[in-house]
């Protein structure tokens, strides 16, 4: 291959704003592909780096950004050709597909895994380089009605609640409770309703609430003012009205706080499904004994397993997953206002920085 020089914004320190720094790129390793960015979604994981003490695996300097749609450039031997010039969304969290984990079926665990913006440069950039195996070639009808760079928020904020939905088995005449409706939650809000379910948005915003009303829930709840014994009557109230079940709810955590968590532990009821999808560094005293006495099941959720990328581009393809209304795009050089906005909670729409 010919040099390519790839400009990316690097974070450098904790807590210090990422510097813009170019680096050369000549030659690809076996089995890597060089894609040329067209979005990168800012992710809650990545203001946990800059922000929050998260400490990336690669070492620093590093460019962050996990959330990548782009153009396949080039290829390393042993990749697969035919990807060359073809739009690609890059999955968040990048399997070996050889180890005995991702033979048995536990990709997203893979130890050799690779997650771009943490195990090396991501997508904070003009160009990234990526394993080419499980890169996932973007149908041309899923481009009939969104540009490129919006659907660079499937390869997480789409995707790993997706693979909690359908790890909950949410079936018709499921009640599914999604406790933070804000960038990911809003995307299982859609999700949980495509697969059949009633579901009710629990978040302390009203305009979060109001759009989660928009994209599918059918019950909100304020849980601002409310203790643990009141949001839960507000809860069993509202799947009274829906006349969804009293039991066996499917939960979601996906505002990654520390209340958001300890609400939705604090609503599981008999045979009830806690699926953990958000992230805090923050800690929760629980009593899980609750889990043995309701039965119940508590699942962490890391990422999602490529293979489920080609349905998820199929759902937003078919209009069952909406993106387009729900990212805000953003100059790649307003980088750091960029995520400066959203660590204060600023934005609505999920940003998506632009190259």
């Amino acid at each position: 291959m010919s040099t390519t020089t790839i400009t990316g914004w690097m974070m450098t320190e904790a807590g210090k704003p990422l510097e813009a720094r170019s680096y050369d790129i000549s030659a690809l390793a076996a089995g890597d592909a060089l894609v040329e960015v067209a979005g990168c979604g800012v992710c809650h994981t990545d203001i946990s780096f800059l922000h929050q003490g998260v400490k990336t695996r690669a070492p620093l300097p590093l460019v962050l950004g996990h959330e990548v749609s782009g153009w396949v450039r080039e290829v390393g031997s042993e990749a697969d050709a035919t990807l060359v010039g073809r739009p690609v969304v890059v999955p968040a969290v990048l399997p070996c597909g050889v180890c005995t984990l991702c033979r048995a079926g536990h990709r997203t665990i893979c130890r050799a895994q690779l997650m771009p913006g943490n195990d090396r440069h991501g997508g904070f950039a003009s160009h990234l380089v990526v394993p080419a195996r499980y890169v996932c070639p973007v149908p041309r009808r899923a481009l009939d009605n969104h540009e490129l760079w919006q659907l660079s928020v499937v390869a997480d904020a789409v995707s790993t609640p997706f693979m909690s939905v359908q790890r909950a088995g949410v079936a018709p005449g499921d009640l599914a409770i999604v406790v933070g409706a804000g960038g990911i939650g809003v995307h299982c809000v859609q999700i949980a309703t495509a697969a059949g379910a009633s579901v009710v948005a629990i978040d302390v915003d009203d305009t979060k609430l109001e759009r989660a009303s928009r994209f599918g829930a059918k019950a909100v709840v304020n849980a601002r003012a409310l203790d643990d014994r009141a949001l839960k009557e507000a809860v069993k109230g509202a799947a009274k009205a829906l006349g969804a079940p009293a039991l066996c709810w499917k939960l979601f955590e996906t505002s990654g706080t520390r209340a958001g968590q300890q609400s939705a532990y604090n609503l599981l009821n008999h045979g009830g499904y806690l699926a953990i999808v958000g992230f805090t560094m923050d800690k929760l005293e629980l009593r899980v004994s609750n889990l043995m006495a309701f039965d119940a099941t508590m699942r962490g959720n890391w990422g999602c397993d490529p293979e489920l990328y080609p349905q998820i581009l199929d759902w937003v393809a078919d209009g069952r997953i909406q993106v387009a209304p729900l990212v805000r795009r953003f100059p790649l050089a307003e980088a750091n206002a960029v995520l400066d906005a959203a660590h204060r909670g600023d934005l609505v729409e999920r940003a998506v920085v632009v190259p």
